[in-house]
């Protein structure tokens, strides 16, 4: 009896000390293991290497890295560990079953309503994008990359949030397809905007807007326009325009000048006869100024009222020569160095009659 209880603490001892071995997974530190494991290692990357050299690349875009659907969701570990001697006596309770697909639809949907895919990685803080990720059976969500370099770090596994020990991982793209999604709708929402922008330019060139400061300035800017059109599409030559300037002064010179001795020239008592004459034929009984008569019945000729003085114009105008005089002088502030006729307003030399 007494050998026996010694045997059972032996292999009770060195069931917990290889499962706390397998636990802290310091199993792999073995001189043979590790040779072994680089072999393995090398194996693979040849035939990688192989793989790289024959593969043509159109596998990669429509199949995953198992020749799957890259789209399709996947357990990494689908086997459950085997048991250590501790976990066959019972001394520790052993791993959980792996989970059953509606299990995992369960553990996706708590993940779903925490909005874990939406939020960064925990672990490097980052948005998941179309990197990697990894959802747990605690229904936590890290990048595929950031959880082993921190199964790698600790030597366990245990889930960074809630230190859940022996976790099921499984692969899922939920990060990727809102971040397609978001990209799309970004993209929709800056061509959306472009159009709204452009739509809108050609519609304040178009329409004239109803504020004043701003249909000013519309019409401004398409008087500039025109002018501008108008400008470039006039070919402009400086030698006919300064032609055309030196033949008009010629005759405004020429007009002046004939004006000049026109109303400088003495009119002889002849010409004045003339005009007389064309005035009398004319028959103008009244003063164009003063609407008075020209002159006096001699009946109505008495001791207080006295024949105005009459003027005649070398345009064979008369007018009362008080009433001229007025005339000119009203007429003196325009500073003209000639008078004009009331009636047909050409330049005249008057004669007292």
């Amino acid at each position: 009896g007494h050998s026996s209880k010694k045997d059972n603490l032996a292999i009770t001892a060195v069931a917990l000390q290889d499962h706390i071995l397998h636990d802290l997974q310091l199993r792999d530190l073995s001189v043979a293991t590790t040779r072994v494991q680089k072999k393995e290692n090398r194996s693979k990357a040849l035939k990688r290497e192989t793989k790289a050299v024959i593969d043509t690349g159109l596998r990669k875009t429509t199949q995953g890295p198992r020749g799957e659907d890259p789209e399709k969701e996947y357990v990494l570990d689908p086997k459950p560990p085997p048991l250590t001697l501790a976990q066959k006596l019972g001394l520790v309770e052993p791993p959980p079953l792996p989970l059953s697909s509606d299990e995992w639809e369960k553990v996706k949907q708590r993940s779903i309503l925490q909005g874990d895919s939406m939020q960064p990685c925990p672990i490097c803080k980052e948005e998941f994008r179309l990197h990697p990720q990894v959802l747990l059976s605690c229904s936590h969500v890290f990048h595929k990359a950031c959880l082993q370099a921190f199964e790698k770090f600790t030597s366990k596994k245990t889930c960074p949030l809630c230190r859940k020990n022996q976790y099921q991982t499984r692969v899922i793209h939920d990060g990727a397809q809102l971040f397609r999604t978001k990209c799309a709708t970004r993209i929709q929402a800056y061509w959306r905007g472009c159009i709204v922008r452009k739509w809108y330019r050609n519609l304040r060139e178009t329409v004239p807007p109803r504020d004043a400061k701003l249909r000013r300035k519309f019409y401004e800017k398409k008087f500039t326009e025109i002018s501008h059109r108008i400008l470039r599409s006039y070919d402009t030559n400086i030698e006919e325009l300064f032609s055309e300037i030196d033949h008009c002064l010629a005759i405004n010179r020429s007009i002046l000048q004939q004006l000049e001795e026109t109303c400088g020239r003495e009119i002889t008592e002849e010409d004045w006869q003339k005009i007389q004459v064309q005035a009398l034929h004319r028959e103008a009984s009244e003063c164009s100024i003063c609407l008075t008569p020209l002159s006096l019945s001699q009946a109505s000729v008495g001791v207080r009222q006295r024949p105005r003085e009459l003027v005649l114009l070398s345009c064979s105008h008369m007018f009362h020569h008080t009433c001229l005089l007025a005339l000119e002088e009203f007429s003196s502030g325009d500073s003209a160095s000639f008078h004009t006729c009331p009636l047909c307003r050409s330049y005249y030399q008057k004669k007292i009659l």
